[in-house]
């Protein structure tokens, strides 16, 4: 039995390589060509020879999805009213990757780290008074991605997969259709600027990754994150603007107050070493830090932990930090030294933008829930999702619930399940000491759909994982489909609200309503604010 799993786990040493962990850290796994089904043959929705995914025509105007927002809102406020109140700050907190069964997880594992049996344990945003459900499809996609999820819940539109800040009627790579002017978004963190407030990203992942990209960028590929990378896509970088420079040069993004993340080396040359000791990504020769330098008076770069800690807020314009060459790491295997956790980040974030008399937006990522559960560790999955709720629940101490709606989501899920009656106080990262399956054999109380390692032996039968899972926190669960990693899943997200106005946060509600609530409750951007119902 030994022999066997020593022959089915060494085949998947590439994947704890990709994984990175403690030595390479995190890398990039998203795989553009498998999100837009160009992998794979058409579907059989298609109309287009050249298209892989069906978009229905009419959710290609934006105006659809605002139209559908508009009439959310309106339904909501035809009920019960507890209150009036303006919001005057808005922080989104986005779980990357978290489901629901991430969240009930995470739970019990919080419960379990503390000695309870667990399952009565609860996350911090688990106590708001609020909570409802987003739908996460996108325009062309039943399961979706964290770019067309992030221009849904950032812009108030659904896209195509890997799209970000751009219409449906965009295809992935066209350069042409996404500068169309009629095909361009805008986002919160734009109508919170037009508005005179303060702004924000914060995020565990890059800072031109697809989740805080939702708030600045415009573009047909999520991979177009330097110059580099639009070019190795066969598209020209002088005509399609990299994200990297939309975000230091372009509005809404040279705005930001705060831009906390990883990925400095999309921002520097090929010929410069970042603060990491990596060299750059960029082809143009461009270094786009020391141009933010030059923009911003009083403006300040930040690379590790000690320097993060130790700015004066009050004494500076504004803050960019890059605490990684690429993702920062796995708050398990950080240098807790060196790169600062989420709480940190938020902590300095909210009192840079709490200077500001007429408010803020800030957008904060727990971006590695979702690599956690991409590499089907669930042990690292589970830890950045307590991570993440340390930093909502610092967030809510140090803002006045009376003023600062907090709302918090994940963009989509994953095929992750806890499953089969284990005990109560069963090791959630462990195996399931109650049932076994038809041969007689124990299975891990979490299981995926998809991943890379199934756990059998030559016969094709499952093996006994007693050695293997509850001990190590980083273990590889087990799949049943074998694929290189964990897929996303399309079923419907969690939304907790606390705050002004996070009543509106309940029910069933298409994703893309989620920044026009935020802005009626704020009484910013075009649509319904309340300031209209109480003027």
């Amino acid at each position: 039995m030994l022999s066997s799993k020593k022959h089915l786990i060494l085949p998947f040493v590439g994947l704890l390589a990709l994984a990175g962990l403690a030595l390479a850290g995190v890398e990039e796994i998203h795989n553009v060509l498998e999100l837009t089904g160009k992998a794979t043959q058409k579907t059989r929705f298609s109309t287009d020879v050249a298209a892989d995914k069906y978009t229905p025509p009419e959710e290609m105007d934006p105006e659809f999805w605002y139209k559908n927002a508009d009439a959310e809102i309106t339904k909501r406020l035809q009920l019960p009213q507890p209150n009036a109140k303006k919001a005057k700050n808005i922080i989104l907190f986005l779980g990357d990757g978290m489901p629901i069964a991430t969240i009930a997880a995470a739970r019990i594992l919080k419960g379990q780290r503390q000695g309870k049996t667990g399952e009565e344990s609860s996350l911090s945003f688990e106590q708001f008074p609020y909570t409802g459900l987003s739908r996460t499809y996108c325009a062309n996609a039943q399961v979706p991605d964290s770019a067309c999820t992030a221009t849904a819940y950032l812009c108030g539109v659904k896209t195509n997969i890997v799209n970000i800040g751009v219409s449906a009627a965009v295809n992935f790579n066209n350069c042409t259709a996404s500068q169309t002017p009629a095909n361009r978004l805008t986002s919160i963190a734009e109508w919170a600027q037009d508005a005179g407030k303060s702004t924000a990203i914060v995020t565990t992942t890059t800072l031109t990754h697809a989740s805080p990209s939702g708030a600045y960028a415009k573009t047909a590929n999520r991979m177009w994150e330097c110059d580099t990378d639009v070019a190795n896509y066969g598209v020209d970088p002088s005509t399609c603007i990299d994200m990297a420079t939309q975000l230091i040069t372009q509005v809404p993004g040279k705005n930001f107050d705060i831009m906390f993340g990883g990925g400095m080396g999309k921002f520097l040359p090929k010929t410069i070493q970042d603060s990491h000791g990596n060299a750059g990504e960029r082809s143009d020769g461009v270094n786009l830090l020391s141009r933010w330098q030059a923009q911003h008076d009083g403006g300040v770069l930040v690379t590790n932990r000690k320097q993060l800690l130790s700015v004066n807020t009050s004494a500076v314009s504004s803050i960019i930090g890059l605490f990684q060459s690429k993702l920062m790491n796995f708050h398990l295997d950080a240098d807790d030294t060196y790169q600062p956790t989420l709480s940190e980040l938020t902590e300095v974030t909210i009192k840079k933008l709490s200077q500001n008399k007429n408010g803020f937006f800030a957008f904060i990522e727990g971006g590695l829930i979702d690599y956690g559960n991409h590499y089907t560790q669930a042990g690292y999955a589970l830890d950045e999702a307590l991570e993440f709720e340390k930093a909502i629940q610092l967030a809510r101490d140090i803002t006045d619930p009376e003023e600062t709606l907090i709302v918090v989501t994940a963009d989509h899920g994953h095929a992750v399940s806890i499953a089969g009656y284990p005990g109560r106080g069963t090791n959630i990262l462990g195996i399931n000491q109650h049932d076994v399956d038809l041969n007689g054999v124990k299975y891990s109380v979490l299981n995926y759909a998809a991943g890379p390692n199934q756990y059998l032996d030559d016969a094709g039968q499952r093996i006994d994982l007693a050695d293997i899972l509850g001990e190590d926190e980083k273990a590889i669960f087990p799949s049943y489909i074998s694929k290189d990693q964990g897929v996303h899943s399309g079923e419907d997200v969690g939304i907790f609200a606390s705050g002004p106005q996070a009543h509106l946060f309940t029910g069933l509600m298409q994703q893309s309503t989620i920044p026009h609530l935020m802005a009626y409750a704020a009484c910013i951007g075009s649509g319904q604010k309340v300031c209209d119902k109480t003027d």
